[in-house]
């Protein structure tokens, strides 16, 4: 709305509040413990806890069905039987699938005060990013190899087929996205996000990394109990990690060095060996 024509402009002098400084200001400490709940549930119900709620539909779905050794699941999936039709839905879906983070690094950001520094997602330290990344990605690498066998021997974990793309001169390429799209998701809101959070509703350390630890694991249900099992592992040792660095970056740089190799490895050599045949 254009200001009336001869009307003083309004000065805010220093110390003077705005009104958005006055309405943060007036909450009571109950009115903004109900508030972080409230977005935390927004966020969550935007992006993994949405894919939580799925993943056990999913997982009971399946176990209505048949015996979870006897199916499969397929990651990477083909959108369309025409490539560049394919590869216009996969991009677009890795694009708004990181929506989400914006919306965050928003909610996170505060006069001063970056997001980005605040939860440690930038490349300030790279000996701690990519060394540490490394070192975890090595580790979770080994365990999860460990509980997807343990898995598919006790009955209780799917089949999981890494991707199902079509040989384009662009699957290895979008593969790579989808890891790093997984990494950042993930990584940003189930630790560097949510540990803000529940940090500011005075939650305790090892109760913030259990609780993250669950949803983790809660979202990939849909594949089994082992992946359910072995992602509540990884959320433990990476919750634990961050607590340690303050930085997110080493846990997006071991996921996508975990997806990466999962996804481009099958892609290249599964096929090769007869895996997914």
């Amino acid at each position: 709305m254009r200001a009336l024509a001869g009307a003083a402009p309004v000065r805010h002098h220093e110390g003077m509040p705005t009104a958005e400084t006055s309405q943060s200001s007036s909450l009571s400490p109950t009115a903004g413990r109900k508030r972080i709940k409230a977005e935390i549930l927004i966020v969550l119900g935007l992006s993994l806890g949405q894919a939580g709620v799925y993943a056990v539909v999913e997982l009971i779905d399946k176990l209505t069905r048949a015996p979870l050794s006897a199916q499969t699941t397929r990651l990477n999936p083909v959108l369309d039987d025409r490539q560049y039709f394919d590869l216009t839905y996969q991009l677009l879906g890795i694009f708004f699938a990181l929506v989400p983070v914006v919306l965050v690094i928003f909610l996170l950001t505060e006069p001063g005060r970056s997001a980005f520094r605040r939860i440690g997602f930038t490349f300030s330290n790279p000996k701690v990013d990519f060394g540490l990344g490394v070192g975890l990605a090595a580790l979770i690498g080994v365990g999860t190899l460990g509980v997807y066998a343990a898995g598919r021997a006790l009955g209780v974990t799917t089949a999981i087929i890494p991707t199902a793309l079509d040989s384009y001169w662009w699957t290895v390429p979008v593969l790579v996205l989808s890891a790093l799209r997984h990494a950042v998701l993930e990584e940003v809101i189930v630790v560097g996000y949510l540990f803000e959070r529940l940090r500011e509703l005075g939650w305790s350390v090892p109760a913030i990394i259990v609780a993250s630890a669950l949803l983790r694991g809660s979202y990939h249900l849909y594949q089994g109990i082992g992946p359910f099992v072995g992602n509540v592992i990884m959320g433990l040792i990476f919750g634990y990690a961050y607590t340690r660095t303050r930085r997110v970056m080493p846990l997006v740089v071991a996921h996508a060095l975990l997806d990466i190799a999962g996804f481009v490895g099958f892609a290249l050599f599964g096929p090769a060996i007869g895996i997914g045949n």
